[in-house]
């Protein structure tokens, strides 16, 4: 059963490898403009591409209803919507690889017993959970053919992002356990654990600031740093009536959320690498601690250079690093597992000394 285990744990760990994937399929299009010229939804049969002119010619009409056509006028040929198209339908086609991926081996090891029912009632949770995702990307799609919207709004994607990073995590989470189901025990590492708890939480709530910046595109505006145009709260912080908008649609407000959070992350992360680090752990625990210090300095760099820059091909290269400091938070706490408290004759002792 064990060696069962190990193998749905790879699995797992391949089917977070691919939502990963799908980050970086969908981030592209979105960088690139393409979030809405497939007009169309096709769950089973999406993966056939257009065969004829006559099919080009469909889908192209559909998207000339779009807003962002309309807008686009008169630059936006057929030549350039077929240029736009691929990239939107590979990461549809991605899509369905990963139910494909997660639907055969699932029904093979059910059907022979190789999970327990348990185990398969959690699994079958988060492929609905991405079915659910695969919906509200297509709604989001549709606002499209909305009067004025140009591109994915903030309240559709910021969640869809959210939400993908949910199922992510749950993805690794569990085919790291499958694959490590006892942790070995760690004296003196259990006050780790708050810590990384803290990473992982402000990490995903950073992503989402995140996706509301390239929503907006807000990386347009005040590209200096560390000031917001020589000041530390931008012009226009409030302008929005009520005021709860800014933090959706306001440029100034959202760039500035996300820098103000990102640092917040950045230091409390920084901290906890440098505390893991510090505390005498295996090679393990202690290369993840390592990794997640290289990353959180990697994404805060990728962070200054693409405000500074105004880069949205920078800012996409900065997302997919975010998804790989999630994952390095969540394997640096998933390690500490074993941790314990210090034996109390042990804290003694070095209150003692």
């Amino acid at each position: 059963m064990k060696e069962n285990d190990r193998l749905v744990g790879l699995w797992l760990l391949v089917l977070a490898f691919m939502v990963f994937g799908m980050v970086a399929g969908g981030g592209h299009a979105r960088t690139i403009g393409a979030g809405f010229v497939i007009q169309v939804w096709r769950p089973f049969t999406g993966f056939i591409p257009p065969r004829n002119a006559t099919e080009w010619s469909h889908l192209f009409g559909l998207y000339q209803q779009t807003a962002q056509y309309q807008a686009m006028q008169p630059a936006m040929t057929e030549q350039k919507f077929k240029s736009l198209f691929w990239p939107m339908f590979f990461d549809r086609v991605w899509g369905g690889l990963m139910a494909l991926v997660f639907l055969v081996p699932f029904t093979l090891l059910w059907l022979r017993r190789k999970i327990s029912n348990r185990l398969a009632l959690w699994l079958i949770a988060i492929f609905a959970a991405g079915g659910a995702q695969a919906v509200f990307g297509w709604y989001m799609v549709q606002t499209g053919m909305r009067p004025g919207i140009l591109s994915p709004p903030p309240n559709w994607l910021a969640p869809h992002f959210w939400s993908a990073m949910l199922i992510f995590f749950a993805l690794l989470w569990t085919g790291l356990t499958l694959r490590n189901p006892a942790p070995a025990p760690l004296p003196n590492g259990a006050f780790l654990k708050p810590w990384t708890n803290a990473c992982i939480l402000l990490i995903w709530l950073t992503m989402g600031m995140g996706a509301l910046v390239a929503a907006d595109n807000a990386i347009t505006v005040f590209n200096t740093f560390p000031m917001m145009d020589g000041r530390w709260v931008p012009l226009g912080f409030a302008r929005l009536h009520p005021l709860a908008l800014n933090f959706l649609y306001n440029k100034a407000t959202v760039q500035f959320d996300h820098r103000l959070l990102a640092t917040l992350t950045a230091l409390i992360t920084l901290t906890t690498a440098v505390l893991g680090l510090r505390t005498d752990l295996p090679a393990g625990p202690r290369d993840a601690f390592l990794l997640l210090a290289g990353l959180v300095g990697l994404q805060y760099l990728l962070g200054m250079v693409t405000i500074i820059s105004g880069s949205a091909e920078l800012g996409w290269v900065h997302e997919l690093n975010a998804v790989l400091l999630f994952a390095a938070a969540i394997l640096a706490r998933h390690r500490l597992r074993g941790a314990s408290r210090a034996p109390m004759y042990s804290r003694e002792i070095i209150a003692a000394e």
